[in-house]
């Protein structure tokens, strides 16, 4: 995935730094279904981002904060200054995502709790908007359009796959690698040392030097007794290992 191709498509629609923020969620989101992680923080910011790109597009500028209820409710299916496709379809795609962003337990604690069925459509429903924002962008080839839409609707891979409770990683890296795959697929959930050992097929000292390592490199936290969670910097570093991977 191709994330500045992705935002230079649609730059000149929504402005560099609406682009930039739509293309970053979005590669967030493929990342998320790539590893079956149900967390999908960016599923609220990608609507709101996109909500700033119609009226950026309608007005030529958009709200720091928009009210993102109202405006797909009541004003945007009005707005003729849309396309289309982005004012009837894409608002509605949008709208779907957002309601399971509030009411699935995707952006806080609920009494339903997310499923990677809800994860699936909710990538399935950005790739649609991403695609579309591309086809409408002004300056951009119908042979470039063609070749970016096929991109962001390309199958994502299972990097992650859970069978049992065992987790594996479908890619030859190295042990430290997997293990920032490993707990970004279960993050902010807590990995035991055992459950490591399981799910690599390495022995304890093995899976413990790395685990020491990444303790002391500031990227874990924890111990065999809590369990082991990425810290901010090992978030970003087990997101920089799964870009590599996707390509």
């Amino acid at each position: 995935m191709d994330e500045a191709r992705l935002r230079q498509a649609i730059e000149g629609l929504v402005g560099r730094k609406l682009a930039t923020e739509l293309a970053g969620d979005f590669v967030k989101l493929r990342q998320d279904v790539a590893t079956g992680t149900l967390e999908r923080t960016s599923a609220g910011k990608f609507v709101e981002s996109f909500v700033q790109g119609l009226q950026q597009i309608s007005g030529g500028s958009y709200d720091a904060a928009p009210s993102v209820d109202h405006y797909l409710n009541t004003q945007v299916e009005g707005d003729t200054r849309l396309p289309d496709g982005l004012r009837l379809c894409g608002s509605r795609i949008a709208r779907a995502i957002y309601t399971l962003r509030n009411k699935r337990s995707i952006a806080h604690k609920g009494q339903v709790d997310p499923n990677s069925i809800d994860l699936e459509f909710t990538y399935r429903g950005a790739a649609w908007i991403m695609a579309e924002l591309v086809r409408s962008a002004s300056g951009t080839t119908m042979e470039e359009a063609g070749a970016l839409i096929r991109l962001v609707n390309a199958p994502v891979g299972t990097l992650v796959e859970e069978i049992d409770g065992v987790r594996l990683v479908h890619a030859q890296i190295a042990l430290r690698a997997e293990i920032l795959v490993l707990l970004h697929s279960k993050h902010p959930d807590p990995v035991t040392s055992a459950q490591l050992c399981e799910w690599t097929g390495k022995k304890g000292t093995t899976v413990g030097a790395r685990l020491s390592d990444l303790r002391s490199s500031r990227l874990v936290v924890g111990d065999g007794r809590r369990g082991f969670k990425l810290t901010s910097p090992g978030h970003a570093a087990a997101t920089t290992e799964i870009q590599s991977l996707q390509g």
